[in-house]
């Protein structure tokens, strides 16, 4: 079971970074961005399931962020756009094979696969 993470790069304040993951080994339930900060814990970012196509996000990214699922299966895009100096984290896919509910989607705690990051470093 592998998570490819890919995309992250340096970017000026304003600007814009499209992230990739796709997933291969196995089906998930949807695939899903968290991001760690250094001396920061992981957060949610957001999230796509697949059997309703519902999407989450925090709130710091709403409106900014996009998530959507590639023509293939287990695949998604992360499209940021304006991004600020504290979008700067190492951003990682995850995914569950299970179906979590909504208060479960948030928590990195209830994911068992992990892509490796990829980090975002953005400018002032």
């Amino acid at each position: 079971v592998q998570l490819q993470a890919s995309g992250g790069g340096l970017v000026q304040a304003g600007g814009s970074l499209r992230l990739s993951c796709a997933a291969s080994g196995r089906t998930f339930s949807g695939i899903t961005w968290f991001r760690q900060a250094p001396g920061k814990e992981r957060e949610f970012v957001a999230a796509v399931r697949w059997n309703n196509h519902s999407t989450y996000y925090a709130e710091s990214v709403k409106g900014r962020f996009t998530i959507r699922r590639e023509n293939t299966e287990n695949a998604v895009y992360l499209q940021m756009n304006s991004l600020k100096p504290e979008d700067t984290a190492v951003y990682y896919c995850a995914g569950s094979p299970t179906a979590l509910i909504t208060s479960a989607v948030r928590d990195p705690q209830h994911y068992q696969f992990w892509g490796q990051g990829t980090l975002v470093t953005v400018s002032s």
